[in-house]
């Protein structure tokens, strides 16, 4: 089997190792656009060794975004400062990827430290949309429920995000259809109350990501991956399941997905998680061996030790790391120092001298 330090190919791409940077909201920039900060967050994980750096989640329409704060790729001037961070990424023998995403009711929020809470139009903030008139707390907006016309804004939507990503120099692309955001929301039969084809049955509360990964697909290159995060479980009885994600993840794989990412939970405000160490990794060993699609393991991962059983016990292809690496940049240099695998360090020339 291969380890944490071995190359993982995916499409023409090849990462020098099995650690990516986990997709993590900043909430640092102004009307979607990225900034210096965003440039040493990234870059410096970059410089640490991690194989793949992920933008956060990016939204593909202004309503889409979680908080006024966060990162966008809806209009074309937002291009040329995501190439600055990819081209400085690369330039440290890393891969670019960026995370299209989009809020659906969960958006119009506040950013984490100041609350949270439902930010109304007129303050700032704007009408969420959702499959169903149902917001998500008492503390967020209530959202409008999507129109035909809604859904194919969305679509397209993706599908634009895909040819500035395209535009910005990334190689990697992610679908976020995980935590409870919008295209969870039509997947999980607890926020999709639909009596359209968007909803009811599996087959029609998957149409809309089963819609936006062609869509994307069909303007990535053909020589590029693509990735999806999903939620496995909402952890609430009569909600989204595991046996539902592998079903998704075979008809993702199908439609022209590389790799599923395998999280969980978001949907809703009282899911009751046992969040204990690599609790979500027995959702990507699952999906791996039940779609037959390569998978990444996220979610209170924290030891090289760890990480490096996930690889090899082939459990996941990927190791998602966000708050360990968030933590400590430099923490693919100290997992090959742990792991005897000196060889596999990548360390800048200028800090040669500290090793």
């Amino acid at each position: 089997m291969p380890t944490l330090f071995d190359p993982l190919s995916l499409r023409s791409i090849t990462l020098r190792n099995r650690i990516a940077v986990s997709p993590m909201c900043e909430y640092s920039s102004d009307d979607g656009f990225a900034n210096d900060w965003h440039l040493v967050h990234l870059g410096s994980r970059a410089v640490g060794g991690a194989a793949l750096v992920m933008t956060e989640a990016t939204a593909v329409e202004a309503r889409g975004r979680i908080s006024p704060r966060d990162l966008g790729i809806w209009k074309d001037a937002h291009v040329e400062f995501l190439d600055r961070i990819v081209r400085f990424v690369e330039g440290q023998g890393a891969i670019a990827g960026v995370q299209l995403a989009h809020a659906g009711r969960k958006g119009s929020t506040g950013v984490p430290w100041e609350g949270a809470a439902g930010v109304p139009p007129g303050k700032g903030g704007w009408q969420p949309i959702a499959p169903s008139a149902i917001p998500f707390s008492e503390r967020t907006i209530l959202p409008q429920a999507m129109s035909r016309d809604d859904i194919g804004e969305v679509v397209r939507a993706f599908a634009a995000a895909t040819r500035r990503a395209m535009a910005a120099g990334f190689k990697v692309i992610e679908l976020h259809f995980a935590h409870g955001y919008l295209v969870h929301q039509f997947l999980s039969p607890l926020s999709n109350q639909r009596e359209d084809s968007y909803g009811g049955s599996f087959e029609n509360r998957t149409r809309l990501a089963l819609e936006v990964a062609r869509a994307v697909r069909a303007e990535w290159p053909e020589r590029l991956p693509l990735l999806a995060r999903i939620s496995c479980t909402d952890w609430v009885e009569r909600g989204w399941t595991v046996d539902e994600s592998v079903e998704l993840s075979r008809r993702l794989h199908a439609a022209g997905v590389d790799l599923i990412d395998c999280s969980s939970g978001g949907l809703v405000p009282y899911a009751r998680i046992d969040a204990v160490p690599g609790y979500q990794v027995p959702f990507a060993r699952r999906v791996r061996a039940e779609a037959g699609v390569p998978t990444a393991a996220v979610g209170l991962i924290t030891t090289p030790a760890q990480a490096e059983a996930i690889v090899q016990e082939g459990d996941a292809d990927l190791i998602m790391l966000a708050r360990a690496i968030l933590r400590d940049p430099y923490w693919p240099v100290d997992a090959a120092e742990a792991l005897d695998r000196p060889e596999a360090r990548h360390i800048p020339s200028q800090y040669l001298r500290a090793y």
